[in-house]
C-alpha cells in the first residue's frame, strides 16, 4: 500500500533492512523543483548546546529538547540486560539477550526520530520566512572529545544543520556557511574583537568598546547574519560565490580561508 505516489519512474530501487529489522524501500526519483513564495527577511543562526540553534530573531530559535536524556535511564537498562544476558564470544547468543539488545535498539531509534522530526519543522519555518539564511558553518565533531560531548550528541545539531541546508536548497533560498572563526568574540554592534576567547562558561558577550551587552549566541548568530550580508573584513572575508546554474540554490561558504577556526 502506497502513502503517496512517487513522482516519476524511479531509476533504481535499494532495499534494506535496520537493526529493528523493519525493511525500507529507497527509490531514485526525478521531481520538478517546488518553489515557495518569496521571502524577504533574513537570518543568522548559531549552534550550541544549551539551545541547539539561537537566531537573530528568538521567534526562530530551536531550544534543547534533551530527547536521549529521557530515555537514558530506559537505555541503561535494556544495556543492563544485555550485559546479564551476554554469553561468551563464539557462542550464539540467548533469545533473552536478542529481546534486550532490540529494546535498546528500539530506545535510541526512538530519540533519534524525534530530533529528526522537531528539527524538519524547525527547517521549514525558518525557511519559508527568510531568503537569506547564514549558518555557522560548525562540526560538533570538535565537541566529541570534551565534557559536552554526550548533550552535543543530544543537542544533534548535525542534524539540524542537514535539514536546514536541505530544504533551504530545495525552497530555492540562498544558504550562506559562514566559518565559526571569532564570531563569538566580535561585538555584533560595533565588530570589534575582544581580545580573549569566552569561556563556555560565560553566556553573555560584553563589549569592552561600545559596552554592548547581548547574550553570546544570539550575539554571535547577529555577527554571522553581517558577515554574510556585507562582509566586515573585522570578522572575516566573505567570498561571494554565486549558485552553480544546475543547481536551485547552494549553500555558499564565506570566510576567511585562512582563519584557524576559534570560537
Amino acid at each position: 500500500m502506497w502513502s503517496r505516489e512517487l513522482p516519476s519512474i524511479p531509476t533504481s530501487v535499494r532495499v534494506y533492512r535496520d537493526n529493528l529489522g523493519h525493511w525500507y524501500a529507497s527509490f531514485v526519483v526525478r521531481r520538478e523543483t517546488e518553489y515557495v513564495p518569496q521571502a524577504s527577511g533574513v537570518i543568522g543562526v548559531d549552534w550550541g548546546v544549551t539551545t541547539t540553534a539561537t537566531t537573530t530573531d528568538p521567534e526562530f530559535d530551536l531550544p534543547y529538547r534533551g530527547h536521549r536524556r529521557r530515555c537514558a535511564a530506559e537505555l541503561a537498562k535494556a544495556q543492563r540486560k544485555m550485559a546479564r544476558r551476554r554469553r561468551p564470544k563464539g557462542k550464539a547468543q540467548s533469545k533473552g539477550y536478542l529481546i534486550a539488545k532490540h529494546e535498546a535498539a528500539a530506545i535510541s531509534k526512538k530519540a533519534a526520530r524525534q530530533n529528526v522530526h522537531e528539527a524538519r519543522v524547525w527547517a521549514r519555518q525558518v525557511v519559508d520566512h527568510h531568503q537569506l539564511i547564514a549558518v555557522e558553518d560548525f562540526k560538533p565533531s570538535v565537541l566529541s572529545k570534551t565534557t559536552l560531548a554526550r548533550k552535543a550528541a543530544d543537542a544533534a545539531v548535525g542534524t539540524a544543520k542537514r535539514e536546514l541546508i536541505e530544504r533551504g536548497r530545495r525552497a530555492g533560498r540562498k544558504v550562506v556557511m559562514v566559518r565559526p572563526a571569532y564570531t563569538t568574540m566580535t561585538c555584533s554592534n560595533c565588530f570589534a574583537r575582544a581580545k580573549q576567547q569566552l569561556k563556555l562558561a560565560e553566556r553573555t558577550f560584553r563589549c569592552h568598546t561600545c559596552g554592548h551587552s547581548d547574550s553570546r549566541d544570539r550575539n554571535a548568530a547577529r555577527v554571522i547574519l553581517a558577515v554574510a550580508e556585507r562582509g566586515h573584513t573585522s570578522v572575516d572575508d566573505v567570498r561571494h560565490v554565486q549558485p552553480s546554474s544546475t543547481s536551485v540554490a547552494g549553500a555558499v561558504r564565506a570566510g576567511n580561508p585562512t582563519a584557524s577556526g576559534n570560537r
